[in-house]
């Protein structure tokens, strides 16, 4: 890649996130796709968490090309605009819309929610070394290998049946919250169900330590001596996992109020402003707009905000919808939420085997994650291996060949958003 036309592909260098939750050295595949992709030394006992791609300032990527060589991706994206399409320059400026990572999770991530617009500016202003931007960040985790989480509220039903059966979490909220939530029927509207849920909820998390401690050290004994009788359900065992993750901490029992959510690979779960979640295990594709903003109230050593988290939340109730993709062609899948700001492609390409990314009003960044191969694009052809990131601008087909299996990520624009105008 030997000119510097703004109209061609651009190798760039990615950033790394070394928080504690991530999976250790060489186990983390956000460890051996950065040493690949810029050359880095892997500590055997650092976690590797998160591999950023795009133009956040907390993790901004830069150019690898030679001739520019560490200048910061937003800042060339400043200097020529119209790589980005002007659908994409009117919306949202001379920036990426969307911030694309790898995630290597071994420890559950915090109990979160991340903040809609309104609220993210409200937040960036009162607090801007805690909220890093006045953006929204719906996201969606595209799993690569099997990857858990927490998500949503479960429904009444469920909810009524774990104030039944865990006697800890009505010492924390007291008989009256909890009978708040029992005494409700099919009669009551939606209203008072969210606000029976918002009571209750709030009340838990905002439990005393001394409260939580005994509470959680009750479940331990009681949960140990029905494991002697019976087999501990799914939950259970998870709550006594996330103990020994988090010991004392409240996030611990609340998990019982939410979605157990396993993905396989190639699952995706995608979720909007304001809706609890928790990352617990496995390695993923993430999407997100561009932001870093992270609303915490448990299972995590963080700085806590469990009166803004409470307050902001939507209480939606049920199961989360999994995204299984649907296919472009027969060996690209794409995985489309309902956020203007991104899209996500899957492609695994046997060996030998050709594929087309079509020409879109809007810019890429394609991560190759295994294999190598040759991408074309106009009059050039590039030799592309597993660590390599490149940012594709608006209007360009990539046609891509393999030498041996190949498989690549791609994020974009919502591909809607431009049928929308």
């Amino acid at each position: 890649m030997a000119k510097a036309n703004a109209d061609k592909l651009k190798r760039l260098r990615a950033w790394v996130q070394n928080y504690d939750w991530g999976r250790c050295g060489k186990d983390a595949q956000v460890a051996r796709l950065l040493a690949l992709n810029c050359g880095a030394k892997v500590e055997l006992d650092r976690p590797y968490a998160e591999l950023w791609m795009g133009t956040h300032d907390s993790g901004p990527s830069f150019l690898a090309d030679d001739e520019e060589e560490n200048t910061v991706l937003k800042e060339w994206l400043g200097k020529n605009p119209n790589v980005l399409g002007h659908k994409v320059l009117e919306k949202w400026g001379s920036d990426l819309p969307f911030l694309f990572k790898v995630l290597s999770v071994a420890k559950a991530l915090s109990i979160q929610a991340h903040p809609d617009k309104e609220l993210a500016k409200e937040l960036h202003k009162l607090q801007p070394n805690l909220y890093k931007d006045g953006n929204h960040k719906p996201e969606m985790a595209l799993a690569i290998t099997e990857f858990r989480a927490l998500c949503g509220f479960i429904t009444l039903e469920e909810l009524k049946g774990v104030l039944e059966d865990v006697p800890e979490i009505v010492e924390l909220v007291g008989s009256a919250s909890a009978n708040q939530v029992l005494d409700i029927d099919n009669r009551d509207g939606a209203e008072t169900v969210k606000s029976a849920l918002e009571s209750v909820f709030t009340q838990l998390m905002s439990a005393s330590k001394e409260m939580t401690t005994k509470a959680i050290s009750k479940l331990k004994s009681r949960l140990h001596i029905k494991s002697q009788l019976r087999c501990l359900t799914e939950k259970e065992q998870l709550v006594l996992h996330l103990e020994k993750q988090y010991p004392g901490d409240i996030g611990v029992i609340s998990a019982f109020f939410f979605n157990y959510v396993k993905l396989n690979p190639g699952e995706a779960l995608y979720l909007g402003a304001n809706e609890p979640h928790a990352y617990l295990s496995g390695e993923c594709i993430e999407c997100m707009a561009t932001s870093d903003n992270v609303v915490r109230a448990g299972l995590t050593p963080k700085h806590r905000d469990i009166q803004t988290l409470c307050s902001m939340l939507t209480y939606k109730q049920g199961y989360p919808e999994i995204l299984k993709g649907f296919p472009l062609s027969p060996y690209i899948t794409r995985y489309l939420p309902p956020f203007d700001e991104f899209e996500v492609d899957r492609c695994i390409l046997p060996k030998g085997h050709s594929t087309v990314f079509p020409a879109i009003p809007g810019p890429s960044i394609f991560l190759i994650f295994l294999g190598e191969g040759t991408l074309y694009y106009g009059s050039w052809e590039d030799m592309v291996n597993e660590g390599d990131v490149l940012f594709a601008p608006a209007k360009t087909e990539i046609t891509i060949t393999t030498t041996s299996e190949l498989q690549l990520y791609r994020a974009g624009v919502n591909s809607r958003f431009f049928h929308a105008l």
